[in-house]
């Protein structure tokens, strides 16, 4: 077998650069390793403009001319760029101190920045760089894809609660019939646990660190005793739309990430959970999918039309998750001051959250194919009347009637009622006019509470 070297869609390992490459599209400028080099870069500079603004004898504020010829460094940055750390890496075989050398190259024709050039990197460690460069990459990743897309998500699911408001659905607890409920109140509840789980991604809040070699600013007061450290510190990090972390070891401890990939976690746990609900309810009928014009369900049963949509996002979801919670429970834990555990296993940020966009994608592509089926739905609802019983017993308690769970327990456990035989029964019962009209008047498909109107007001 000869796989060709030019890395394509088809040869990647990871089906992420291949099959599914596009549905990462939106998160290679945020999470890829040419992102990751980006945001070095702006870090670096903002620690460098920071330096130059602290009033040191040996470095002056820059001009306009050079704080602009700054900012286009970060706002230009390109993968070409990216490939030229890659080269120099390839001979110091550390990576951010390529990003070093490759600013101090890009300033040296400059000689009001080639002065400068030793206040690159100042007193600064590795991670002071990469712990801020990956709390941007997250805060950004966070806010232009993760909560839009659950956003968007949450946004489809209020539309079918609404569109399927008054829709009657026979539950179904430990798989057998139950109180009655609407379509539309199911979705209702799973938009309302999602809304609560983005809440919770949107409300971590991301921290950094640029305190040096071990959290202690050693090598900045050994050169500048008299300036205030962490004051200075927390004021480049709020430059840049984050808040300091003042205790640390070498590594900022990662709790704040861990706290976000498990609130991912918990968002996709309840996609998940819809996933399998939705799939029970095409099987059972209640929806059909829309067909695409030449597709296949199957190799050789060419009557199938597969829930696949919500099986590809299901099994996306668990290879998701399974990495960000090995994230959560690995990144806070880092022997005494510093081991490099954390850093092989943060390159796996773009994976984790590209297969939550697989499927995400998937679940919201299932949603958008789904055709009730009203015909199944309102058969499998009349025709158990049994369910009734929890209503009449109810009743009968308010009135005092003897034994009303036991005399329905022995009519119905086990052997389901008709329509005419849970009459008879209510008929004869001693209940007063008003009451008894009432659970006469009574159908499976009436019976559902408040569930229209909850499923109404979800999206209010």
């Amino acid at each position: 077998m000869h796989i060709a070297e030019q890395l394509s869609h088809l040869n990647a390992l990871s089906p992420l650069d291949g099959r599914y490459a596009a549905k990462g599209e939106p998160l290679r400028g945020l999470l890829s390793e040419a992102a990751f080099m980006a945001h070095r870069v702006e870090v670096e500079i903002a620690w460098l403009v920071g330096l130059s603004d602290a009033g040191l004898p040996e470095l002056p504020p820059f001009s306009e001319r050079a704080r602009a010829a700054l900012r286009e460094l970060v706002e230009g940055f390109s993968e070409r760029d990216a490939a030229f750390i890659k080269e120099i890496e390839k001979t110091t075989n550390h990576d951010v101190k390529a990003v070093e050398y490759w600013l101090k190259e890009r300033v040296a024709d400059d000689p009001e920045l080639a002065r400068a050039g030793e206040f690159i990197h100042f007193a600064c460690t590795s991670e002071d760089i990469n712990n801020t460069s990956h709390a941007l990459m997250l805060t950004r990743a966070r806010s232009q894809f993760i909560v839009p897309r659950l956003n968007e998500l949450c946004r489809q699911l209020q539309a079918c609660a609404q569109r399927y408001a008054e829709q009657p659905m026979l539950s179904r607890t430990h798989g057998q019939p139950a109180s009655p409920t609407t379509l539309g109140k199911e979705f209702a509840n799973v938009a309302a646990r999602l809304r609560r789980a983005i809440d919770a991604i949107a409300a971590v809040q991301p921290l950094a660190k640029l305190n040096g070699a071990t959290g202690n600013y050693n090598a900045h007061l050994a050169a500048y005793p008299e300036i205030d450290w962490p004051a200075f510190s927390a004021k480049v990090l709020e430059g840049l739309g984050l808040v300091q972390n003042p205790y640390t070891i070498q590594i900022e401890p990662h709790d704040w990430m861990a706290a976000l990939f498990d609130a991912v976690a918990r968002a996709n746990t309840i996609v998940l959970d819809l996933d399998r609900d939705v799939w029970g309810y095409i099987s059972l009928g209640y929806f059909r999918q829309r067909l695409k014009e030449g597709e296949v369900g199957s190799s050789t049963m060419p009557h199938k039309v597969n829930p696949i949509d919500f099986e590809n996002s299901e099994g996306n979801l668990g290879l998701a998750n399974a990495l960000l919670r090995h994230l959560s429970e690995k990144l806070p834990i880092s022997r005494w001051q510093r081991d490099l555990t954390d850093s092989t296993v943060l390159r796996n940020l773009g994976v984790a959250f590209g297969y939550c966009a697989v499927a995400w994608d998937a679940c919201l592509r299932g949603i958008g194919k789904l055709e009730l089926n009203a015909q199944a739905i309102d058969a499998d609802i009349d025709g158990c009347w049994e369910v009734l019983a929890e209503p009449v017993q109810t009743v009968m308690r308010r009135y005092g009637l003897p034994q009303p769970y036991e005399q329905l327990k022995a009519l119905t456990r086990g052997k389901g009622i008709d329509q005419e035989g849970l009459r008879a029964f209510i008929a004869g019962l001693d209940l007063p006019a008003e009451p008894k009209a009432r659970l006469l008047a009574m159908t499976p498909r009436s019976y559902v509470g408040l569930a229209a109107g909850l499923a109404q007001r979800i999206g209010g």
